[in-house]
């Protein structure tokens, strides 16, 4: 069996954040900078509020099979939900999307990688 790595990335907006979460939420903002965006396996939250309400998680899941993607992406969404709720921001729009890794299109320097060995 080959374990397959899957990145599963749950967007979503902010909503009716009180002046307290917002202002707590922009005091974190570097933590959660875009540019030190990463898939994680404990997941990683970015946004920019001070430009709009958008925030995405970015989560690394795993399985055995292709269909292991749905419940890697619904563990993915149940994680983003929980962190949220438990902070009590409130957040509407959730989308989540998922790729299996080894199903993603080689890169030019990957297939010559590949060719070469």
């Amino acid at each position: 069996m080959t374990d397959r790595t899957f990145r599963v990335t749950v967007r979503g907006t902010f909503d009716g954040l009180t002046p307290e979460q917002t202002a707590e939420l922009l005091a974190e903002a570097a933590e959660h900078d875009m540019l030190h965006a990463s898939f994680t396996r404990e997941g990683h939250l970015s946004y920019d509020l001070a430009a709009r309400p958008f925030f995405t998680f970015r989560y690394l899941e795993s399985g055995e099979a292709e269909e292991d993607i749905a419940p890697a992406s619904l563990r993915a969404q149940t994680a983003a939900e929980l962190w949220l709720t438990d902070r009590g921001y409130g957040y509407k729009n959730l989308r989540v999307q998922a790729e299996d890794l080894s199903q993603a299109a080689l890169g030019k320097r990957q297939r010559r990688a590949r060719a070469g060995a």
